[in-house]
């Protein structure tokens, strides 16, 4: 809690001191005269004009090659919850300094004060125009399905929530080792989810694409495990399809209490709040027990009580723990890819193939019970897995640009400033 609190005044000062953490610069300088006339008038105007004769062009002549909008409408960060988008301003800030520096992506917040669905998607598609891609971002639940819907249906760029597919990507490769480690088959683990807003069910989506049983998995919410017949089924239907979709093919035995839940369960991922893990489900589970412990700040149990309760993996959402889930590994390198390999758009697909480059990026460094993931500070993994989903949608015919995974790679490596 003290460095907790050293992390939260630090972060003030250096808000204030620096006025922020993103800032626009130039790359061109100005010298003369001469050079006014050439980048705006009257020289722009041979820009501006190739560009209305034909939009392919602004990709090669604007910044838009390289340039995305992060949008939210601050109903849903962090911990903090519906603060409203001026106060999501600097987690946007955070998000785009994370591009930058990992990704080499120029990303912009743009925080929109709207609750409906209709007004947010026209907001959005009104201005993706001048961008290469839109990055959702702290958005409500079931808010933030419909909208990743409904935008990756009517918009010409490619559209992505980090707080699903991110997430959820950063999880799976987790996943992926955790279960190596621990000598068990992912696809047909019993899996328990706690939590059924936006990072489980989007896990659990990727999951099953990823091949998983999904009559093997438990999500439970407020109410306690999802399964067909819960009293509340009818409302779930026709407030929140999603969950409702995850009730149907979730929990083939239908078990109706979190205690039976755990019995016998290989796997635990949390995404809900403090204390939504118990001692006494750990010690249900099967022999070698993983426990993903994701809820942020505070996970759903600490490292150190699952572990005395018999865990053994363990993972959160923190840097100061091994093991940390974090959707930044993801988000930088995945939209360097599809940016440079113009994708037409993001689907869970992508999101896969980035956690599998993941997930092999530290089996080649060697798996450990405190190391299934990568850190941030691996810089390596992130032209990597840039240059895997460039080739994934070259292979998937959805790019514009047609090169070699090796192109890609290089590519990103020098866009993000690695030797």
């Amino acid at each position: 809690m003290d460095k907790e609190q050293d992390y939260h005044k630090l972060a003030l000062e250096y808000s204030k001191k620096h006025g922020g953490k993103i800032e626009l610069k130039p790359t061109v300088k100005i010298r003369s005269l001469k050079d006014l006339s050439i980048v705006y008038t009257p020289g722009v105007a041979a820009v501006s004009t190739a560009i209305s004769n034909d939009s392919r062009l602004s990709w090669d002549l604007t910044w838009r090659w390289n340039t995305i909008f992060i949008i939210t409408n601050g109903t849903r960060v962090l911990g903090l919850g519906d603060i409203g988008p001026l106060a999501s301003l600097p987690v946007m800030e955070g998000k785009s300094l994370i591009y930058k520096e990992f990704g080499g992506v120029n990303a912009i917040p743009i925080p929109i004060e709207t609750k409906e669905v209709d007004e947010f998607v026209k907001v959005v598609k009104n201005i993706s125009v001048t961008s290469g891609g839109i990055h959702l971002e702290d958005i409500e639940s079931p808010f933030c399905f419909e909208v990743l819907e409904r935008l990756q249906e009517e918009l010409k760029v490619p559209v992505w929530h980090d707080d699903q597919q991110g997430t959820a990507a950063a999880a799976l490769a987790g996943l992926i080792n955790a279960t190596k480690l621990a000598d068990k088959d992912l696809k047909r683990s019993k899996i328990v989810m706690i939590g059924a807003g936006a990072a489980n069910i989007a896990l659990f989506r990727i999951l099953e694409k990823y091949g998983v049983d999904t009559g093997n998995i438990i999500v439970g919410d407020s109410k306690g495990p999802l399964y067909n017949g819960r009293d509340d089924m009818e409302i779930i239907k026709t407030t929140n399809r999603w969950k409702y979709e995850v009730m149907k093919k979730s929990n083939r035995d239908s078990i109706t209490d979190a205690d039976s839940s755990f019995e016998g369960a290989d796997i635990v991922v949390g995404f809900s709040r403090e204390g939504g893990i118990k001692s006494e489900w750990i010690r249900k589970m099967s022999s070698k027990p993983i426990v993903f412990a994701n809820a942020n700040p505070n996970p759903e149990i600490s490292p150190e009580e699952a572990y005395k309760a018999g865990a053994y993996i363990v993972s959160t959402g923190r840097s100061d723990y091994p093991n940390q889930i974090n959707n930044s590994l993801i988000f930088p390198a995945l939209f360097r890819g599809v940016l440079d390999s113009k994708a037409k758009k993001i689907d869970d697909y992508t999101a896969i193939v980035a956690a599998e480059e993941l997930a092999k990026f530290a089996q080649e460094k060697g798996l450990r019970k405190d190391y299934i993931v990568p850190n941030m500070e691996e810089r390596e993994i992130y032209p990597r897995i840039a240059a895997a989903v460039a080739e994934d949608a070259v292979k998937r015919g959805l790019a514009n640009r047609k090169e070699s995974r090796e192109y890609f790679y290089k590519k990103a490596k020098k866009i993000i400033g690695l030797k």
